[in-house]
């Protein structure tokens, strides 16, 4: 949500971002914002001349009425002023209820215009237009053919679609043995990748009321992506960067104990609606998964660096694992409406000969602070708004796909790299306990 003030002020540069963005159907909200702004503020201006006056007026009821003793004629003023009172009474009344009304109108529309993008967004509609910016690691297609993640994970009787399908529905699995081991070491492995990078580790409520969702996300992605639970202000979490970033709703932090930089574990529940390609099926898109997520808190002018270091050390992550990724710098229009910038980290599949998307990285100014009053207190005894950013660290089991396509050996076998071998027991080398045909 941006600053009024700023808007008053760059009404244009309000649209031209929004232009930008591709969201022209949200260009008449910038008018409507400003109508809104002058009439709240005329109504607390009135409101505020009002309440002087009563003041006024009540002192010059008393003094008429204390004349009256002396000049009966007094009294004829004095329920003239009362009159007068009670008219600007009524009036106040009407102001009092107005300014509510203006201000949730005003609210409702300011949460939908999107934040302001970084000059150095791409400009396009899609994420057809993200822009490739570097690579990392040799992306290699072996001499055998790998089938499709689920056939991997069958071959070692590590995934279950059929029994999940029969107990949750679509969207859902089960995962065991190796390949249930394989997706807890990846995540201790990362959890203990980011305590070391100086990261406080946090385990994160797994449900949040609803006006933390909508300090955290915009309307569109809340409806797209959110569990509600029936009968109770509370959804699932698509994210633990929802509940960690809700964590400082209402607060005002001490600028000398910034940046604030954490990582969370949650399991993460999304709708994820609409038909998807066979590569979105198995284990791609589903609506479970759990996550390792960063999450940094810190001063305005320290966004920009901290945003560089948190995707680079994602893929510090993915290549401590042997897998080759690439940054890819989102378009303005893949942008959500909170995100002042963002890239993806994707990872070379072998199979398909392609990237896709791993990890996410992304810069929200104060879009998030602002709608949930996250303030800093400076030396000087001043406040101003946070900013905060967040990064997935992993994601399985998604980022299994990627790590069994790059490990799979000819014989059918997948290597574990040495910093998974102690959290997977020592095991370099799973070996599939039956091959197909």
């Amino acid at each position: 949500m941006l600053d009024i003030r700023f808007i008053r002020e760059n009404p244009e540069l309000v649209r031209e971002n929004i232009r930008k963005k591709f969201q022209d159907k949200k260009l008449p909200l910038v008018d409507e914002v400003l109508e809104l702004d002058e009439k709240l503020r005329a109504a607390k201006t009135e409101a505020n001349e009002l309440r002087a006056n009563r003041n006024a007026l009540s002192k010059k009821i008393g003094m008429l009425m204390g004349q009256a003793k002396k000049d009966p004629s007094k009294l004829e003023e004095a329920e003239d002023v009362k009159a007068e009172v009670a008219r600007e009474a009524a009036r106040l009344a009407e102001l009092e209820k107005l300014e509510p009304e203006y201000e949730a109108e005003l609210t409702k529309r300011m949460m939908v215009i999107p934040q302001m993008i970084d000059p150095s967004v791409p400009i396009g509609p899609d994420d057809s237009c993200n822009v490739e910016v570097q690579r990392f690691g040799e992306a290699t297609v072996p001499d055998f053919e790998i089938p499709y993640h689920t056939e991997i994970m069958e071959s070692f009787n590590g995934v279950d679609l059929d029994a999940a399908r029969r107990v949750s529905g679509n969207g859902f699995y089960y995962l065991r043995g190796d390949i249930a081991r394989l997706h807890s070491a990846v995540l201790a492995y990362a959890r203990d990748f980011m305590i070391d990078k100086g990261f406080v580790y946090y385990i994160p409520p797994y449900m949040i009321h609803g006006d933390v969702v909508q300090g955290v996300m915009s309307q569109t992605d809340m409806d797209a992506m959110m569990y509600k639970i029936e009968g109770e202000d509370l959804y699932l979490i698509g994210t633990s960067e929802h509940t960690m970033i809700g964590r400082f709703i209402d607060q005002t932090l001490d600028e000398a104990t910034l940046p604030l930089t954490l990582t969370s574990y949650s399991p993460c529940f999304r709708k994820e609606k609409g038909a998807h390609g066979i590569e979105e099926r198995g284990i791609y898109r589903i609506h479970q998964f759990e996550k390792q997520e960063m999450i940094v808190v810190c001063r305005p002018e320290e966004s920009a660096d901290w945003y560089e270091k948190l995707w680079k050390m994602s893929v510090e992550l993915f290549r401590s694992m042997e897998i080759p990724v690439r940054q890819l710098n989102c378009c303005s229009g893949d942008l959500a409406d909170l995100k002042v910038k963002s890239c993806d980290i994707e990872a070379w599949s072998p199979r398909q000969q392609k990237y896709f998307e791993v990890c996410s990285c992304s810069n929200l100014g104060d879009a998030q602070a602002r709608r949930l009053h996250i303030r800093i207190k400076g030396k000087d005894g001043k406040t101003y708004l946070a900013h905060t950013l967040n990064n997935t660290c992993v994601a399985p089991p998604r980022m299994l796909i990627a790590f069994l396509e790059n490990h799979l050996q000819a014989d059918g076998s997948v290597t574990i790299p040495k910093v998974l071998q102690p959290y997977m027991g020592g095991l370099e080398v799973m070996v599939p306990t039956h091959k197909k045909g």
